[in-house]
């Protein structure tokens, strides 16, 4: 569950570059979790930190003032990080909750276009072999993969876990500051669905695996699903991926 204690000790209408380090670390981390970009979670007042703030009090409707910490954006800051929280944190017992997850998780994000949530679906499908759990890279080999995974893979112990694989250690250092949880000296809490199902999302909305966003490829005026493999890994299987993503838009309610 996440917490985010320092919240309270902000004065209201502090313009946010007046905050303590603490206070900005938290804010930070909620910004994060909700999926806008503030840069590290340092606790230091930055350009990053202030776009992301003024994008997020943009969404909630304040339009005067962008720099002031105001009761009502703390007040929403709040609702909205415990809102994703519980629904990350929701049990998730068969393939068809999971894939009720993610779709839900999607729209929490602002992925909520059918087409959006379809592609998601679809990597979600191919990147876990169709079982809609969360997988180790190179699960297929067997007894045999961690041997492989320590032999072969230059980012090893972080190589990938999830609905979608997470890799390298300053990425797992990212994500476990974001979540809370210690992801850099037990990178295997990444196999958790809730650890999972956040990437998965936050990934295809930011752009944090390959600098490319879910809405760069399908939005409004755009449905391109083999291009869309881009947010993940080059065109590999992009195809095939597109194929399943025309599936569930076909069947999406």
């Amino acid at each position: 569950m996440i917490t985010f204690d320092a919240l309270s000790t902000i004065a209201p209408g502090a313009p946010l570059r007046t905050l303590s380090k603490r206070a900005m670390r938290d804010v930070q981390r909620s910004l994060a979790f909700l999926t806008y970009v503030p840069g590290p979670i340092d606790g230091l007042y930055g350009a990053n930190t202030s776009t992301a703030w003024t994008r997020f009090r943009q969404a909630i409707g304040e339009v005067e003032d962008f720099e002031a910490v105001t009761p009502s954006s703390l007040t929403e800051l709040g609702r909205q990080t415990t809102a994703l929280d519980a629904l990350l944190a929701a049990k998730a017992a068969n393939k068809a909750a999971v894939k009720a997850a993610i779709a839900a998780a999607c729209r929490a994000v602002g992925l909520g276009r059918k087409a959006q949530i379809a592609y998601v679906l679809a990597t979600a499908q191919h990147e876990t072999n169709d079982t809609f759990k969360p997988v180790r890279e190179a699960y297929y080999l067997g007894a045999k993969a961690e041997a492989y995974r320590q032999k072969n893979l230059r980012y090893y112990p972080y190589y990938g876990r999830g609905y979608v694989q997470i890799t390298w250690k300053d990425n797992y250092k990212h994500y476990g500051a974001i979540l809370g949880l210690d992801l850099v000296n037990d990178p295997d809490l990444a196999l958790d669905h809730y650890a999972s199902l956040f990437i998965l999302v936050q990934g295809f909305k930011t752009g944090a695996f390959t600098s490319r966003r879910l809405t760069d490829y399908v939005n409004a005026s755009r449905t391109d699903f083999v291009g869309a493999r881009y947010c993940i890994n080059g065109q590999d299987q992009a195809r095939h991926i597109a194929d399943i993503a025309e599936t569930y838009l076909a069947t999406l309610p």
